[in-house]
C-alpha cells in the first residue's frame, strides 16, 4: 500500500549512504556519508555530494576503496546490515578481476 504522495508503481529507493553501509563497503554509515559529501562517489557517472541521494536497483556506482576503484551495479536494496554473504547479494561487481593462470596453480 502506497503512503500519501507516493506513486503505487514507484521503484523502491534507498539513501546512498545507507546502501553503501548495508552492502559493507564502509564500516559505518557516517564514513559512507563523508565519502559522498566529499564528492568521492559517482552515481551513473555523475559525481554526487548529498548522502540523501536515493539509489535504485540498476544504478551504477563508482568510488575508491583503498587502492582500487570500484565499479558496482546495485541489484537490490537491503533492509538491514546483515552478514557479508547477504551483503554480496545487493550488488554486482562490474570490475571483478579475472583469475590469472598463476592464481589457479
Amino acid at each position: 500500500m502506497a503512503g500519501p504522495g507516493r506513486k503505487p508503481d514507484a521503484r523502491p529507493r534507498l539513501r546512498i549512504d545507507r546502501w553503501l553501509w548495508q552492502a559493507r563497503f564502509f564500516r559505518s554509515r557516517h564514513l559512507a556519508a563523508e565519502a559522498v559529501q566529499e564528492g568521492r562517489v559517482r552515481v551513473n557517472g555523475t559525481p554526487i555530494s548529498k548522502p540523501g541521494r536515493d539509489v535504485t536497483p540498476g544504478d551504477t556506482l563508482t568510488f575508491a576503496q583503498g587502492d582500487r576503484i570500484r565499479l558496482i551495479r546495485v541489484t537490490a536494496l537491503g533492509i538491514r546490515r546483515g552478514p557479508a554473504h547477504e551483503a554480496q547479494g545487493l550488488f554486482l561487481d562490474l570490475d571483478a578481476r579475472p583469475a590469472t593462470p598463476d592464481a589457479l596453480e
